[in-house]
């Protein structure tokens, strides 16, 4: 039977291979470092968990409405004010099943047929499969390591055109770990109010940024911003996220969560109150602290056995590293890593085109032991 014409535009995750395999091989007895996959190792704080059990006991398992929890939509905004002095009014937040279904309800406003969406090549490849689900056009632009391997100002003046309906940025970055300077960010904002076009703001590593401040998007009202209690809150399992709209787009907004998915799941929503409590931010920040002394670890030691890590990431959990230097073909070579040594790595190509093959993005989501016998693996392959 024929499928959708739009099926020929979605791309495989080529890492999910690579996971397959990883655990074929694991569960033939082998030893596999995991640094492929996008995903917190450590647990989700008790307080979380203990909150979800409560709900469920309290027989919290009914629909909530289509924009989420009151409860939850208040403490979303509240948790602007207090950790990025943005205001924002709970009436503008929309709770969504993890923050694919903010960023599917965001596009599916404002893009359909004949529209393009701005983004960087690198990027997260959902990024341009929505676009492309949306029956629009994702412009993937281009950029090296002096941008930052992000988006500014000029590519998207260089890039724009009357089809142009949005411009969709990451700060910090999947899977560069970069950010965008505030300066740069405030300019982007700034072009795309004058010109009438949608500025839609990936945040979902925001909390996770270890050098320099964190400046959220929320303190212009009319931006549309992407976030998720998956990674720094470490929630990845409860697929809860939410969306920051401008007043004006939340009816229709409304009515999309109503059609595509009615409403998030109503224990991780009560689950989710709790995340913000002393207790579960305190854990979260000494997480935090734990992903910055890796990444502290990892970067020299990737230098040092020949990786090009080419911008210092200032955030996320994930290093963008040049292998040019040790091969023509980064998939090749993350296949090689993981059937020679047991070191699972995701190659460029799943993040776009632009010299994909000479990236590999390397996840320091694994304990300094670990990442230390990574590293003692990678020093003896390459002597041989």
């Amino acid at each position: 039977m024929k499928t959708a014409a739009r099926m020929d535009g979605i791309a495989p995750f080529h890492v999910m291979d690579i996971l397959a395999r990883a655990q074929m091989l694991q569960a033939a007895g082998r030893d596999i470092i995991h640094l492929e996959i996008g995903e917190p190792d450590f647990a989700t704080p008790q307080p979380i968990i203990e909150a979800g059990i409560a709900a469920l006991r309290a027989g919290h398992t009914h629909y909530t409405g289509a924009l989420g929890l009151p409860a939850l939509r208040e403490a979303i905004a509240g948790f602007y004010d207090t950790r990025w002095q943005a205001t924002v009014a709970p009436s503008r937040v929309l709770v969504t099943p993890g923050a694919s279904g903010a960023l599917l309800l965001a596009l599916g406003l404002l893009a359909g047929p004949g529209d393009d969406v701005l983004m960087a090549d690198p990027g997260y490849p959902c990024n341009r499969h929505f676009a492309q689900f949306c029956d629009a056009r994702a412009i993937t632009i281009p950029v090296d390591a002096d941008s930052g391997f992000q988006l500014t100002l000029q590519h998207i003046e260089r890039h724009a055109t009357p089809a142009t309906r949005a411009v969709l940025i990451a700060s910090p970055s999947n899977p560069t770990g970069t950010a965008i300077p505030a300066a740069e960010l405030a300019r982007i904002h700034d072009w795309c109010s004058a010109h009438g076009v949608a500025l839609i703001v990936d945040e979902i590593y925001l909390a996770l940024t270890y050098d320099g401040d964190e400046h959220s998007a929320a303190r212009w009202d009319d931006v549309f911003i992407v976030n998720s209690f998956s990674k720094y809150f470490l929630m990845t399992g409860w697929r809860l996220g939410w969306l920051v709209a401008p007043a004006w787009a939340m009816e229709g907004l409304e009515r999309l969560a109503q059609n595509l998915f009615l409403a998030a799941s109503t224990p991780a929503q009560h689950a989710a109150l709790a995340a913000f409590s002393n207790a579960s931010l305190n854990e979260l920040e000494s997480r935090k602290a734990e992903l910055h002394a890796r990444r502290d670890y990892l970067m020299p030691a990737l230098r040092a056995c020949g990786f090009g890590i080419l911008v210092q990431p200032q955030g996320a959990f994930y290093l963008y590293a040049d292998c040019r230097t040790l091969t023509e073909d980064s998939f090749i070579l993350a296949q090689t890593l993981l059937e020679t040594i047991g070191v699972a790595t995701t190659p460029g190509l799943d993040f776009g085109q632009h010299h994909a093959q000479r990236y590999l993005r390397i996840a320091y989501t694994q304990p300094l032991p670990r990442l230390k016998e990574a590293i003692a693996r990678l020093e003896d392959f390459l002597a041989r």
